[in-house]
């Protein structure tokens, strides 16, 4: 069976996303693996599929790079809505049920390639000191811990090591943010992602987590934290929050890509013919400069302010 699938990206976070109402795919740990990986499949950060849920616009579920089924990934939670509208499913709002609750999601702007997303988090909790750093669930699991020099930190070493500590197993590991108080109210944040194993370019649910750490310890005079990223990224913290960012994918009419058993088809965008199959676990023809096999170059940092 040949199956369509979009290729998202938003703050540097990419995802394959398929539309799985009609349960034509099948999440097998080793398939969503061999999709993800960067060099012999289509190459992201995590796998989505979009499906029907009672009660709410749609269901969310999200696969980290490594197979299994994760927690709630803030990035990815923006371009699954752009999926859905560009898709059909919803209209400009939405709200679309998760592993950690319902989400509102509204779209702000939107184009054929790109949209810029507002999207509600369920409310942080588990807040807590932790080797010698501080935990807070946003969602997912996060550790935070305040450097002098972020860009001084191995964020693979460290990030690997922390993520594994005992402390943390009773969820699965934690995902691990350095961050550097870099002037008033201003973050720099990079993030170790468990399940990707490694430093991603964002990460939104770690977003969130830096701002509230942040609110709650070093800036406790600001009620609301903002945060603005280098990939224009927002963060506001009233109740809960809510993360804006631009988010690029595939147009209303055409994925970027279909697959099927052993083998991927390229295919242009909406209207054109299909290319002519390529090599078994090659790479699918994905939007804009993120091709697969080739890892996006990292941003120096994240960069937030508080406000």
């Amino acid at each position: 069976m040949q199956i369509e699938f979009g290729k998202y990206e938003g703050a540097g976070n990419d995802f394959v996303i398929i539309d799985n109402r009609e349960r034509v795919f099948e999440p097998r740990p080793a398939l969503v693996a061999a999709l993800c990986d960067r060099r012999f499949g289509i190459g992201a950060d995590g796998l989505m599929l979009l499906e029907e849920e009672c009660g709410a616009d749609f269901r969310m579920r999200y696969f980290n790079s490594d197979g299994p089924e994760a927690t709630m990934c803030g990035n990815g939670g923006r371009c699954m809505a752009l999926f859905a509208r560009h898709a059909g499913v919803v209209g400009e709002r939405m709200a679309f049920a998760a592993v950690d609750g319902l989400h509102r999601a509204e779209v702000l702007a939107c184009g054929d390639d790109a949209g810029r997303i507002a999207l509600g988090m369920t409310e942080p909790h588990g807040f807590a000191e932790a080797e010698e750093g501080y935990f807070v669930d946003t969602g997912s699991p996060h550790y935070v811990r305040f450097v002098e020099d972020v860009e001084r930190v191995d964020v693979r070493g460290e990030g690997r090591r922390v993520r594994n500590l005992p402390a943390f197993a009773g969820t699965g590991g934690v995902n691990v943010n350095f961050v550097e108080v870099a002037g008033e109210g201003t973050l720099k944040v990079r993030t170790y992602e468990r399940g990707v194993e490694d430093e991603t370019l964002a990460c939104g649910t770690g977003s969130v987590a830096a701002a509230v750490v942040a609110s709650r310890v070093r800036f406790p005079e600001h009620r609301c934290a903002g945060a603005r990223r280098t990939a224009e990224c927002g963060v506001r913290r009233r109740r809960g929050a809510v993360l804006r960012c631009e988010a690029y994918g595939a147009g209303p009419q055409g994925l970027f890509g279909c697959f099927q058993t052993g083998k991927f088809l390229r295919r242009r965008r909406a209207g054109s013919e299909n290319f002519s199959n390529i090599a078994p676990c090659a790479a699918a023809l994905c939007p804009g400069r993120y091709f697969a096999g080739q890892q996006p170059e990292r941003k120096e940092f994240s960069v937030f302010t508080l406000r």
